[in-house]
């Protein structure tokens, strides 16, 4: 039962166009989202949900009041779950077109008009998944369960509380935010007046059992140059060149702390871009890190590589900005709220989920709202292959996913 509506609900929502675009400078970035969180306002509406609020930047809230029992005495804390509204922009057909196959095993022909299929041999995940039921991109597109699987998990998560009275629960508030592929933008606007919960879920990424609850630290620094022009006739102790003094100061990082040397919890500093003309020139580096307090190191050292630059070249003028863009969710986590992760392996454990808990080299709109105070680790939504026309979902990881919902509200009435 909850696979058909999952089903019906995936593919509503799959069937508005809602990518975001890095190059917007508004929230939201596109208009699908807002087409996506009105006609999702409507859903939640029917689904029992009071309080709907739509924000000017397309952030969706909403609350399912308590049926506990009058007699009802144990303390319920009040919690909430996120997903957010976008979805990624790779350069493929921003339409989505999900198809649902029964994997046989071998090779799956996604496309035959473009002759578009995916390799068993590259794609070895494929295999857990022999005789299931699995959701696959039209090779053209992504898959689009990043994140409207979580979405739909949500809403169906919805109907089974409101069909089931007998299902207890406090009170649960939804928050579904856009941007998120784009650097969490709509998080970051998200009013914790509208969503006053004690703790809080994203349902996003990757295959059955996994678990996060550990994020990079990530800030970005602008550096902007001002060189000195001079014509090259006259250039001789006059000129200073901002480009070269950008390449000075990107060579002040080390070259085995950069995405492509590390992993597992080594943080970096990643040159990202450098333009720059005879005039002037922009440094842009992103700065992560697990650990806040090689985080704080890193941001420090960049500092005083441009103090240190700026003595070099006294006549350019140089400008840092630095900012930090998200936290790590397990700052956040303390003995006294610690149960919001205790509860994700519990019900784990009640649905015979083996977790696979990842320190995750990214960020997740929790690690906003986690920067903000409110601890919100994250789940799977049951996908594989993101952000790639190669996405698939299994059937029956989705219908955990949901079931993950249902399961933590049960276990805050009877924990």
């Amino acid at each position: 039962m909850l696979k058909k509506e999952l089903l019906t609900r995936f593919l509503r929502y799959t069937s508005i166009t809602s990518q975001s675009d890095a190059k917007a400078t508004v929230v939201p970035s596109t208009d699908g989202q807002w087409e996506l969180a009105k006609l999702l306002k409507n859903d939640l509406l029917e689904l029992g949900l009071v309080d709907l609020k739509l924000s000017p930047t397309c952030v969706l809230t909403g609350r399912l009041p308590s049926n506990l029992p009058s007699d009802f005495t144990r303390q319920v804390p009040k919690i909430g779950f996120v997903a957010h509204l976008d979805t990624v922009d790779v350069s493929l057909n921003p339409d989505l077109h999900p198809q649902l196959i029964k994997y046989t095993g071998g090779d799956v022909l996604l496309n035959k008009e473009h002759n578009v299929s995916m390799k068993a041999t590259e794609n070895p995940d494929l295999a857990k998944y022999i005789g299931q039921d699995i959701l696959f991109s039209d090779g053209l597109s992504v898959l689009g369960s990043d994140n409207k699987a979580a979405i739909s998990a949500i809403a169906v998560a919805l109907k089974e509380l409101q069909e089931n009275p007998m299902l207890y629960h406090g009170e649960l508030y939804f928050a579904f935010v856009p941007d998120e592929e784009i650097g969490l933008r709509g998080s970051k606007t998200l009013d914790l007046k509208d969503f006053p919960v004690e703790f809080a879920y994203t349902i996003d990424c990757c295959e059955l059992g996994e678990v996060v609850y550990e994020t990079f630290n990530g800030g970005v620094a602008k550096i902007d140059i001002q060189g000195v022009s001079a014509h090259p006739m006259s250039a001789k102790g006059v000129l200073v060149n901002p480009t070269l003094v950008a390449m000075d100061l990107a060579n002040c990082f080390d070259r085995k702390q950069t995405p492509e040397n590390t992993d597992g919890k080594d943080g970096y500093i990643w040159v990202k871009g450098l333009t720059s003309n005879q005039s002037k020139a922009t440094l842009m580096l992103d700065i992560r890190d697990h650990h806040k307090d090689l985080y704080e190191a890193k941001k420090n050292y960049i500092q005083e590589a441009v103090a240190f630059t700026r003595k070099r070249y006294p006549t350019a003028v140089i400008n840092l900005d630095l900012s930090d863009t998200y936290g790590n969710i397990n700052d956040s986590i303390t003995e006294d709220n610690r149960m919001c992760i205790d509860y994700i392996y519990k019900a784990m454990k009640n649905l015979n989920i083996t977790p696979k808990t990842i320190a995750m080299r990214g960020s997740t709109d929790g690690s906003v709202l986690s920067a903000k105070g409110l601890p919100t680790p994250n789940f799977f939504t049951g996908g594989h292959n993101f952000h790639s026309k190669f996405e698939f979902l299994p059937m029956d990881s989705f219908e955990k996913s949901c079931q993950m919902v249902l399961e933590i509200v049960r276990l805050t009435t009877t924990e």
